[in-house]
């Protein structure tokens, strides 16, 4: 089976995944593709008579619909060790192995205090202005003795604040079942939502995406932050409200907004955020990061020889 096997790699962005890992320790065909498809009519005609598949994290989804017409499917490998665009229970009653590989959250980290203080000091139009022979063009912001307002204080969030404590600011947060002790072991101190809003002036949104958390950051919430107040969102696009995000932005009834994240990705072209100027924009790159994904593939090559041995990894249930 080993000599046959084929393997795709999906959305490799960069085309980097077969320089990361030793792919051809598998003794298989391996094939990147590079660009996301189109939809999922183009995902399985494109996938078909492949034996394994490597997701990068949820860039390709994988409902049960797509599952059902990748007959030859046998491996689906997810960078990362949880992915919410696999149909685990369709997967399973189809017979096909799921595994994922392990994770870091530092790269995350580091990226949602790049978009603070690039949003924070006009970066990129600093820096636009120095290309192009100028020299200072605005006033940024500070953060020393300012509140950084955490969403959701898990790993991700904890790490955030520790930074943010560095920098002299004071750190709150609120998620559901957030308590006051539990806070208090990363120095934060919990509030009510509420507070969390009004009270930040930069708000940075760590919490899963989950029926519960889809739209958890509406209009109200956006409309009672301070009129200079920074949204983050590196955690996933549906946790704001995009529209209303939008609105807000165009209002002028926040400072801004520095995004990783969005409803649709890769973010469409001719899309309303792209032409804000007071919205600083990555393309979900808070993963990207190499020594990540040294993990994510040499993990997904582990993944596949232990598949073709018999005794699958690091299985998803």
């Amino acid at each position: 089976m080993a000599t046959q096997m084929k393997i795709a790699i999906l959305d490799d962005y960069q085309n980097v995944a077969t320089s990361l890992a030793d792919w051809g320790s598998l003794a298989a065909e391996v094939v990147v593709f590079t660009k996301p498809f189109a939809d999922a009519d183009e995902a399985v005609r494109s996938l078909a008579g492949f034996d394994v598949l490597v997701a990068m994290r949820e860039r390709t989804r994988f409902p049960a619909d797509v599952l059902e017409r990748l007959t030859d499917l046998r491996l689906l490998v997810s960078t990362g060790p949880a992915n919410a665009a696999i149909d685990l229970a369709a997967a399973h009653r189809l017979g096909i192995t799921v595994c994922g590989t392990r994770y870091e959250s530092h790269p995350t980290i580091e990226h949602t205090w790049a978009l603070i203080l690039g949003a924070a000091r006009n970066l990129v139009v600093e820096a636009e202005s120095m290309r192009t022979g100028g020299w200072q063009v605005s006033v940024g912001e500070g953060l020393h003795g300012k509140t950084l307002g955490i969403l959701g204080l898990g790993r991700i969030g904890s790490g955030v604040a520790r930074v943010g404590q560095a920098f002299g600011m004071e750190t709150i947060a609120w998620s559901q079942h957030l308590t006051p002790e539990a806070a208090a072991e990363h120095g934060v101190r919990a509030v009510t939502k509420e507070q969390l809003f009004t009270e930040s002036d930069v708000l940075s949104v760590h919490v899963l995406l989950s029926k519960r958390t889809r739209g958890l950051v509406g209009a109200a919430e956006l409309r009672s932050m301070k009129p200079s107040a920074l949204l983050v969102n590196t955690s996933r696009g549906p946790v704001v409200d995009e529209v209303a995000l939008i609105d807000i932005l165009r209002d002028g009834a926040i400072r801004g907004a520095a995004l990783d994240v969005y409803d649709v990705e890769p973010l469409p072209a001719d899309h309303q955020l792209r032409a804000l100027p007071n919205a600083l924009l990555t393309g979900h790159i808070g993963y990207v990061n190499r020594d990540l994904y040294e993990i994510f593939y040499q993990d997904s090559v582990e993944d596949i020889a232990a598949f073709q041995a018999g005794s699958p990894l690091r299985l998803m249930k």
